[in-house]
């Protein structure tokens, strides 16, 4: 990928609605040439989506863990991908396991008694605090700080409100495209331009609505990703939780409950780099006692 692409993916990366007159003054480019590039990266599948943070409106985010028999995994995490309260459903370990993140208003919903029987073993973790999300991964930074900051959204904080029809239906034309202009998000929802904007930002000042990057890593060269458990003395958790963020390999982590209580999604350029990431890294990391690892064959839904 040419570096003017790697530029513009990081600064969709930064905010995924940043005007191309706005990205193009920051990155020393034409608009026209800005528009251009973003197309193609689009017909590459590299695009902008928006994600509804549900976590923000009080309700819960978990992780799950399901081992299934070898037919049952691609039929089943298919059937989870379907879903509009999951998302990273990733089938594993030759397509014997698959994780997946769910939010819930209340731990009630949770989807482990509509499952099939083929399950081998299911396990469920609350969310407690997350450390790195996609919208943090570095594998893919390559703006300096000056540009870094010239193109950070400029969002007061606001508190949530309950969402309402408009919002649910804006937020569906945004999960499909997140650079939606103003103008088709009010013809699609049919209401006024005015009014399209001022919901869509306010969604994102609430937090909301977060617009993440949406591409496999292994366009960028990183062709091996796994999902780690790691079992953390309680008093290192936040201090492990940390480190990983401030890994490039590292575009999730969480601490949760269980006895595995800091899970983690990496993406490493190869195998061989995987091993050293795991023994070289997170093997020196203090208060990791234990720690187990499954490659992912296939992300079937991300944001």
């Amino acid at each position: 990928m040419e570096s003017i692409d790697l530029r513009l993916v990081h600064a969709l990366q930064i905010d995924g609605r940043a005007p191309f007159a706005k990205i193009a003054g920051v990155l020393g480019i034409s608009e026209h040439t800005a528009a251009r590039r973003c197309q193609r990266l689009k017909e590459r599948g590299i695009r902008v989506r928006g994600a509804l943070n549900r976590f923000r409106l009080g309700h819960h985010a978990w992780t799950l863990r399901l081992r299934c028999t070898p037919d049952a995994g691609p039929v089943l995490a298919q059937a989870l991908a379907k879903r509009a309260d999951t998302f990273w459903v990733h089938l594993m370990s030759g397509g014997t396991e698959i994780s997946c993140l769910q939010q819930v208003e209340s731990p009630d919903e949770l989807l482990l008694d509509r499952l099939p029987r083929r399950l081998v073993d299911v396990s469920a973790h609350n969310i407690l605090r997350g450390f790195a999300s996609p919208g943090t991964w570095r594998g893919i930074a390559c703006l300096t700080e000056e540009e870094v900051a010239a193109l950070q959204p400029e969002h007061p904080h606001e508190s949530p409100t309950e969402l309402t029809a408009l919002d649910e239906a804006l937020l569906k034309v945004l999960q499909a495209d997140g650079r939606a202009g103003f103008a088709e998000l009010a013809t699609k929802t049919s209401t006024s331009e005015s009014t399209a904007r001022r919901r869509v930002e306010h969604l994102r000042r609430t937090g909301v609505l977060e617009l993440q990057l949406d591409a496999d890593p292994a366009l960028f060269g990183f062709a091996t990703q796994a999902r780690l458990w790691m079992r953390v003395r309680p008093r290192h958790l936040a201090e492990a939780g940390a480190a990983l963020a401030g890994h490039p390999e590292v575009y999730f982590a969480a601490a949760t409950t269980g006895p595995a209580n800091l899970v983690a999604s990496v993406t490493c350029r190869s195998s061989g780099d995987l091993y050293r990431y795991l023994t070289e890294r997170v093997g020196v990391l203090d208060g990791v006692g234990e720690l187990e690892s499954a490659p992912v064959l296939r992300t079937l839904k991300r944001a």
